[in-house]
């Protein structure tokens, strides 16, 4: 099968670790960050979404415009535009891009950042009007003939598009969420679900649950999982990395903004605090201390260890289902330089391992 890496492009230099500083949108970081991952091997980037972030499309429209391969998985939340203009815009910038375009839908899962866009929809009518979004979304990108659809949350009459996403096979569409009503949703309508960084059981137990979900609408989701490997030569380097990482996002939570809240929004950052409650090393080598530490803020659990050892433990998610694997540093441009040098490669080469052996197997 496979196997994909996203890295992740923001707007300016900023994580955990590093407070922001500088413009808010600053093009020399985005063209930096966006080529170091073109040339590193990765197949696409997260341009992410926020309430008070820049716009992901405009910011995702710079990136392609000053790489040549790389791919946008563009950060997308339905409900702020009418489901038949996104459908144009995302299969304009496809075009542009020549077939370089991948849509995350992200519903959202905090009532009070998402009253901030002026939503003050519960989360149940939020992936309702998701699912009602993407149906209008793929029939404005495949629908040969005007149609006409009457919902609970859009009405639409004589919809269709003179432009059509560049490939055959349309524009991918990840999907993250995991609460019921997300599930459900997913397997109606995601190509690529996405999970952050659980436990091997965590991940087991999900892959299975959106397999239930897609086959009652005849479809065979892929599966991405996110994480923020912490690599050095040797284990006892990289520990220490982690250790130093934890430190340093703790002295500076203020400045960064990544200071834990009492209220936890989100089901996926429950699942991740849930992990965390269970130890700070779990599994070969998952390390739930920057989790802990904001309160899962986002994709916040990492992978510890010498480039082989974390290779090794992809091949494990690779094993439960995983074929996409978004990873991003704390020091987001030299990290990404790291993964593309001594990372990427090795995952590679022991996937492909692996299904030489499946193949032979099965033969």
């Amino acid at each position: 099968m496979p196997v994909e890496f996203i890295g992740y492009v923001g707007g300016r230099n900023h994580s955990e670790i590093i407070p922001p500083s500088g413009p808010v949108i600053d093009p020399d970081h985005i063209a930096t960050a966006a080529k170091i991952h073109e040339n590193g091997g990765f197949d696409r980037v997260l341009v992410a979404f926020h309430s008070n972030s820049p716009e992901s499309q405009l910011i995702a429209h710079h990136v392609g415009h000053v790489t040549h391969r790389l791919g946008l998985m563009i950060a997308h939340r339905p409900g702020f535009t009418a489901p038949t203009l996104a459908a144009r815009q995302f299969a304009t910038l496809d075009q542009l891009t020549r077939g370089r375009v991948a849509v995350h839908i992200i519903t959202g899962g905090s009532d009070v950042e998402l009253q901030a866009d002026g939503d003050h929809l519960t989360k149940a009518e939020r992936y309702a009007r998701t699912e009602e979004y993407l149906d209008i979304v793929r029939k404005e990108w495949s629908s040969d003939q005007p149609f006409d659809h009457t919902g609970k949350f859009y009405g639409v009459r004589g919809a269709g598009s003179l432009v059509r996403p560049y490939k055959e096979g349309g524009i991918p569409v990840y999907f993250g969420g995991s609460s019921e009503e997300a599930i459900a949703v997913a397997g109606k309508h995601a190509d690529v679900y996405a999970l952050w960084g659980e436990t091997y059981d965590q991940v087991r137990e999900t892959v299975s649950r959106v397999r239930d979900a897609g086959v009652r609408h005849g479809r065979h989701p892929r599966f991405s999982l996110s994480l923020r490997p912490v690599i050095a030569e040797t284990e006892e380097a990289a520990w220490a990395k982690a250790d130093a990482i934890l430190e340093k996002a703790r002295e500076l939570q203020e400045r960064t903004g990544f200071v834990r809240s009492a209220d936890v929004p989100n089901e996926g950052s429950r699942r991740l605090l849930a992990a965390a409650r269970q130890g700070a090393r779990l599994d070969k080598r998952l390390w739930t201390g920057i989790a802990e530490l904001t309160g899962a803020k986002g994709n916040s659990t990492s992978l510890v260890g010498t480039p082989g050892q974390v290779a090794d433990a992809l091949l494990d998610y690779y094993r439960l289902g995983i074929s996409t694997f978004l990873i991003r540093g704390f020091d987001p441009i030299p990290d990404a330089y790291d993964y593309g040098r001594d990372l990427i490669p090795r995952v590679r080469e022991l996937i492909a391992a692996e299904d030489a052996r499946s193949s032979e197997r099965v033969a």
